[in-house]
């Protein structure tokens, strides 16, 4: 079955939301969508009730629909649940350790180091990709959706503050991922774990310091 019209919209407006194209924090309403994307509004407001459902949008009574804003605090809960699921997930993916994830991993990790300097955003969907692949291989579905959202807020991170970009081409985050590839690749779950856990602890600290840096203003 092909999809809907509101499906297709709703994969539109995902995508403009999750880039940046849609920023954090802004207001869309049903007739200006529907313009915009020359549809009529039942489209349009049945797309929005979906990407509400996703969590990606708030219904504002009257005014119209508020995007899911982009602060600390929403980083901080994205990535208390990544360090609560992810590290399992990866331990889970070292012990059932299915015959091509290795492959798949390692061509995401050469894919990732081959963009990391000229293409960041190139090596961030690499790195989600690579991040997905684990979560995916852990078996446990409702785990591996719960972290494709977060991985979407993650990813959103990187497009709406560009300092995050620059944290792709720094080389603890290859080594991190390489070192998680290595204990999953040797199936020890518990290496695979904690190398996990490392890297969250990364990720959070880049992500971090996007609120706490003061600039070159201040240097």
């Amino acid at each position: 079955m092909s999809p809907s019209l509101a499906d297709r919209l709703a994969v539109q407006l995902r995508a403009a939301i999750l880039t940046g194209q849609i920023a954090p924090g802004s207001i869309v309403v049903e007739p200006r969508l529907a313009e915009e994307y020359a549809v009529s509004k039942t489209p349009v407001r049945e797309a929005l009730r979906l990407l509400t459902s996703q969590g990606l949008l708030t219904v504002l009574p009257k005014k119209g629909y508020l995007v899911r804003t982009m602060g600390l605090n929403d980083i901080q809960e994205t990535l208390d649940l990544r360090m609560l699921l992810e590290p399992h997930a990866a331990a889970a993916a070292a012990g059932f350790l299915p015959q091509h994830l290795i492959v798949e991993l390692r061509q995401l990790l050469d894919t990732q180091s081959a963009l990391s300097s000229a293409d960041p955003l190139g090596a961030m969907n690499a790195a989600q990709h690579f991040h997905q692949a684990i979560a995916d291989a852990s078996r446990n579905t409702r785990l591996a959706d719960t972290l494709r959202h977060c991985f979407d807020e993650t990813a959103r991170a990187h497009h709406v503050l560009p300092g995050l970009q620059r944290y792709m081409g720094v080389p603890t985050e290859l080594e991190e991922h390489e070192a998680i590839y290595a204990a999953i690749s040797a199936a020890d779950a518990r290496a695979a774990e904690e190398a996990m856990r490392v890297h969250l602890r990364s990720i959070r600290a880049a992500m971090a310091q996007q609120f706490t840096d003061p600039g070159s203003l201040w240097a």
